[in-house]
């Protein structure tokens, strides 16, 4: 299998990835390969290539209906990059993590997982921005 860190290093990727997480939120069951060239304005053939690599990797799952084909964002090879991602959380801020208490009622599924993703992106950034502040500083 592919090195996810690898895979999600190349930021043509990266855009997919969100793109397809956002069209998902937004309630769309799948974007096409022409859908993901018109909203990132890169070529078809760049899309395409980076959607095998990201086949490959699992990220993506694809529908075909006729001669078009559907992407749509399969989290669970996040989990990896998750399980790695945590400790460094934790240790960056340990007991002091805020307390979330949800008050609304659960998200449908699909909605669920992608506001997961969502969530562990904007900690990921901001552990790094912090890092990165912290070394400007010392």
């Amino acid at each position: 299998m592919t090195d996810i860190f690898d895979v999600i290093a190349d930021g043509t990727r990266r855009d997919i990835l969100q793109l397809l997480l956002r069209r998902t939120t937004e309630g769309e069951t799948g974007t096409s390969v022409s859908q993901i060239v018109a909203d990132l304005g890169i070529s078809q053939p760049t899309v395409s290539k980076h959607l095998k690599v990201l086949r490959d990797a699992e990220l993506v799952s694809v529908r075909e209906d006729g001669q078009r084909r559907f992407y749509s964002l399969a989290v669970a090879p996040l989990e990896a990059v998750d399980d790695w991602l945590v400790p460094f959380l934790v240790d960056a801020y340990g007991d002091d993590a805020p307390d979330i208490d949800y008050l609304g009622s659960p998200l449908p599924g699909s909605a669920s997982h992608a506001a997961e993703v969502v969530g562990r992106a904007a900690a990921s950034a901001k552990h790094v921005v912090a890092t990165a502040l912290k070394r400007l500083g010392s």
